[in-house]
């Protein structure tokens, strides 16, 4: 296969393609047969003329190929994305903690591999896990097991479901292919802003784990990992809470996928002797602005049809050192009450897949390192984490949040009441300040971060804009060191990955994660 770049319309057709290959390349219409997109990207660098940037490959007989390759400022060779799973010689079945991304995907590979991997998942199944996450944010009764954080799908499963492109390579491919499969939208696979919604994934998810059973893997929810056995530093087993029972089992090969909220399992390899390291990660608050104001700010006053709600990224270096950014960021989204403890408030964003709420958000973080923490123990993220987030239960006393118009918070003053942009948290907020929820260092740094965001993006500055608070779960503030054969270090067998171990950062990345470490299990096995 040859790609070349072509520019086209919002709203073209596949007519338009073949029709912008054939101006660009001498190719006849019966030679385009077999086209598709390999990358689009939305070009907003002049907001009165917005086009697409597509890279589309072209399958073609191999001399013709070849001919069209001599044209290289217009056709390159297709780089080859496809997936092989190796034969699996496995010769007890792998376990894996946690049905996120990662291990949902691990357990993919291992049970296409023909491995019959066996899942413990300390939540419910996404059909139960709706109900749970349903009676908190309309009732705020939270279950500490299965939550906006934990249970079938993981924390990405609430968290707008946009996944991050980035430069595809044969993992990234084999998990945009596989959710497709599984029922989410086919431009995922090409789409620079791709996204599956948080409406979608459930049923993705679902038709995921369903697949893993139907090639003799096992899935089983209300589970909590408690222990893990060693024997002369190799895993042996260990030992899952479930149904009210402790339930004991033997295993060679221990993944570890169980998400960056799984504070107890972080404890628990902490114990066993695995060599953790503190991690820096960013903590902030929640922004919203009306979404149509977002669109116009992004893609002009008169925004083109097809290309859906406007997302931005921005990202300043303030002479303190520390990176201000925007993260998860949800168009025509909420913002989201993601705590997983009692007495603790966290935040985060979702949109569902058609992105057409009232308001959009995204968070604004600050970058944290280990010297921020309150400790050199490598667990001294998570305490970070839940002092903030205790402290933000204590302003009001139960699940409301803080929040400021954000002309208030510039002036460092209590809001008295908001303007045209309401906060969309479901469990309701307080009008308190947010430099009575949050460190100094991060507010002052938000304060200035503003005024720069506002320079490259003239109106996001807004008074009537809302800073709900806090976000402190962007991603583990922990590393469970490993090597290349993704083992532990220190315990063999024992096989940390995703976002949880400190290896990834979304729902593709995490993913990509247990592809990967499924292969080398196979691969090794296997004298490879």
């Amino acid at each position: 296969m040859i790609k070349t770049d072509i520019k086209l319309k919002t709203d073209y057709t596949a007519e338009d393609i073949k029709a912008a290959i054939k101006d660009k390349l001498p190719l006849d219409e019966s030679e385009l047969s077999d086209v598709r997109i390999l990358k689009r990207r939305l070009n907003i660098s002049d907001r009165t003329n917005i086009f697409y940037d597509l890279s589309v490959g072209i399958s073609l007989s191999e001399d013709r190929e070849r001919g069209l390759l001599n044209m290289r400022k217009k056709v390159s060779a297709a780089p080859d994305l496809s997936f092989s799973v190796p034969e699996s010689r496995l010769c007890s079945r792998p376990v894996i903690v946690g049905a996120g991304p990662a291990g949902l995907f691990a357990a993919l590979v291992l049970a296409e591999a023909g491995a019959r991997p066996i899942i413990y998942e300390r939540g419910l199944s996404v059909d139960e896990r709706a109900d749970r996450v349903r009676s908190f944010r309309t009732l705020g009764i939270l279950d500490p097991e299965c939550n906006v954080q934990f249970g079938e799908g993981g924390a990405g499963a609430y968290s707008d479901g946009k996944l991050k492109y980035g430069a595809p390579d044969k993992y990234k491919m084999k998990v945009l292919t596989e959710l497709v499969r599984s029922g989410a939208p086919e431009d995922i696979t090409y789409s620079t802003s791709a996204h599956v919604g948080t409406d979608l994934l459930p049923k993705v998810v679902k038709d995921i784990r369903e697949r893993i059973v139907a090639l003799g893997g096992e899935v089983n929810f209300s589970a909590r990992l408690t222990d893990i056995r060693l024997k002369d530093g190799a895993v042996t087993g260990g030992r899952v809470r479930m149904g009210g029972s402790d339930i004991d089992f033997e295993c060679e090969r221990l993944i570890i996928a169980a998400g960056h909220s799984a504070r107890d399992v972080f404890e628990l390899l902490k114990a066993k002797g695995a060599r953790l390291e503190a991690r820096g990660f960013g903590i902030g608050a929640r922004i919203e602005h009306k979404r149509e104001y977002i669109d116009k700010l992004m893609l002009g006053e008169h925004p083109p049809k097809g290309v859906g709600a406007a997302s931005y990224h921005l990202v300043t270096h303030l002479p303190s050192g520390r990176s201000v950014y925007s993260f998860c960021m949800c168009p025509g989204g909420e913002v989201v009450a993601a705590a997983s403890e009692q007495g603790g408030i966290v935040t985060n964003g979702m949109s569902e897949y058609a992105r057409d709420g009232e308001n959009s958000n995204a968070a604004l973080l600050v970058s944290v390192t280990p010297e921020d923490f309150p400790s050199s123990d490598p667990l001294a993220g998570l305490a970070l984490q839940r002092s903030i987030e205790r402290k933000a239960f204590a302003l009001s006393g139960d699940f409301r949040a803080p929040a400021q118009r954000l002309d208030d918070f510039l002036k460092d003053q209590r809001t008295v009441s908001f303007g045209d942009v309401k906060p969309t948290y479901p469990l309701g907020t307080v009008n308190e300040r947010l430099d009575e929820a949050l460190p100094s260092y991060i507010t002052d740094s938000i304060r200035w971060a503003i005024g720069d965001f506002d320079a490259w993006l003239p109106g996001y500055l807004r008074a009537d804009s809302i800073l709900t608070a806090p976000e402190t779960r962007s991603t583990s503030p922990i590393r469970v060191l490993r090597g290349e054969s993704f083992e532990a270090e220190g315990i063999s067998g024992l096989y940390p990955i995703g976002e949880g171990a400190g290896y990834a950062g979304g729902i593709v990345s995490s993913a990509r994660d247990g592809v990967m470490a499924a292969e080398r299990i196979l691969l090794d096995a296997n004298g490879n």
